[in-house]
């Protein structure tokens, strides 16, 4: 099993590179942790907003193969505890499908992402910074992986 995060932005500033990659190296070999950027539509002032959500949507389920699941990060999803996150991904390891979690652009996800989802996670009802949000859920992956295997960075 591996898990992918999915999301729409590339060319991110140095400290989310950074922190991004100090997460996912920590993360096992036997739960690895890959991110896969799609690129954000040039949004001017007389910008087709909707058409730029849809073709961003499109290109991140091009992302997904068959028979992967669709984990989409939403503020109105459910939120869970680091308790509840490591339970999760105990139960995504137990199904052996690839995971691949999906973070839209500054509108959000595209409705057929939405649709496509199996299940929706919310880090927060606060508005979060997408390039942070980056950090945000490899830190808790790394952190329910390390509740998992009784490792005592949690504690």
């Amino acid at each position: 099993m591996r898990i992918r995060l999915v999301a729409v932005g590339s060319r991110m500033p140095g400290w989310v590179e950074q922190g991004w990659q100090e997460y996912a190296r920590r993360m096992p070999p036997e739960l690895p942790l890959e991110l896969v950027e799609v690129p954000l539509g040039t949004r001017g002032k007389n910008a087709d907003v909707s058409r730029l959500i849809r073709q961003e949507g499109e290109a991140m389920l091009a992302r997904v193969q068959p028979g992967e699941r669709v984990v989409t990060l939403e503020v109105h999803g459910r939120p869970w505890s680091t308790e509840q996150l490591a339970a999760e991904v105990e139960r995504w390891r137990l199904d052996a499908r690839t995971i691949n979690l999906m973070v839209g652009g500054p509108e959000g996800l595209a409705p057929e992402v939405c649709a496509r989802s199996e299940q929706r996670w919310s880090l927060s009802p606060l508005t979060l910074p997408h390039p942070l949000v980056r950090i945000l859920v490899a830190e808790q992956l790394y952190r329910a992986w390390t509740v998992l295997s009784g490792h005592p960075y949690h504690k």
